[in-house]
């Protein structure tokens, strides 16, 4: 494949990990009411971590595990730990402490750090017109959730921080992609993520709620764990074509796909406020990337899936 070409096919498998992602938080708003968050997280990370092992031996890639040097195995556990368990435990336990749209939106403000981190440590060049657009994406975002965040609680600056970890983690992936392939560093995500979160879950005594499980449960953990599946592997494979600043800016498109299926599936109201919100999330992406990469990419796509197939 041509530089386009892997361009083009990073930004539609990011475009992918933003439809899974707003399909993702529609669901899991049922499937984690079953649970104790932060067995929900670690059940749903481990599932992850051995559908990710059946993919790395389907595809003759686990052998690579052992080749790696030990600066390989110390960044995936930086990875895992940054960005597969402590911002899951922080993100978990601020929104039981704050309301929902004030989670959403300073989640949604990962953006902002990730083009900061990225310019500095990975030299990725912050043009004008991506701080405009992300002046859009900000105000796409209030109209979105409807509402002006008023104080700052206990519970907002746990998500705050959970949401710089997940900065972070996104910039350390990223380098990490230059030598990396990218079920290996989703693996190191959620493989080892999975292990830190079952350590706070020993030493917290939290890992009792194991007993409290019921047939009933299962289905969810496989739902959401397929999604998460798909989320990571298109995300990773993405992010190692295309910038991530970019790639983050793309996956603000999930909002307003959550709130149409909760209009389509719950009959719940698509607001004037919301359409007006999607509207700026939608011009603030697409002067992100840029309308002629966009073009470019829509135009050679019927050669990018001959490609892809191929």
């Amino acid at each position: 494949m041509g530089t386009r070409d892997l361009t083009s096919k990073g930004l539609l498998l990011v475009f992918s990990t933003a439809v899974i992602s707003g399909v993702s938080i529609f669901i899991n708003k049922f499937g984690v009411g079953e649970f104790d968050p932060y067995l929900f997280a670690f059940l749903k990370n481990l599932f992850v971590a051995f559908l990710l092992v059946g993919l790395l031996l389907g595809l003759k890639e686990f052998k690579n595990l052992k080749k790696l040097a030990k600066k390989d195995w110390l960044i995936l556990s930086i990875i895992g730990l940054v960005g597969g368990s402590i911002p899951f435990l922080l993100f978990f336990k601020g929104l039981s402490l704050t309301t929902a749209t004030n989670g959403a939106f300073i989640h949604k403000t990962m953006f902002i750090y990730v083009a900061i981190l990225a310019g500095v440590f990975l030299k990725e060049k912050i043009p004008n017109w991506l701080l405009i657009a992300g002046a859009f994406l900000l105000m796409g975002n209030l109209y979105f959730l409807k509402f002006l965040p008023v104080g700052i609680q206990q519970g907002d600056l746990l998500v705050l921080a959970a949401t710089a970890f997940w900065a972070v983690e996104n910039v350390i992936s990223k380098y990490a992609l230059r030598t990396l392939s990218p079920r290996i560093v989703a693996f190191g995500r959620m493989g080892i993520g999975s292990v830190f979160i079952l350590l706070f879950l020993i030493f917290t005594g939290n890992i009792q709620a194991v007993s409290k499980l019921t047939p009933l449960h299962f289905p969810w953990i496989v739902i959401s764990g397929v999604l998460l599946f798909g989320y990571v592997t298109t995300w990773y494979t993405g992010l190692k074509y295309i910038n991530v600043s970019t790639a983050t800016v793309i996956l603000l498109l999930g909002s307003p796909i959550t709130s149409l299926l909760t209009f389509i599936f719950q009959g719940q109201s698509f607001t004037q406020t919301q359409l007006i919100g999607s509207l700026l999330l939608t011009f603030g992406v697409a002067l992100a990337i840029g309308f002629r990469e966009i073009w470019q990419t829509l135009k050679g796509l019927p050669r990018l899936l001959y490609v892809l197939r191929s």
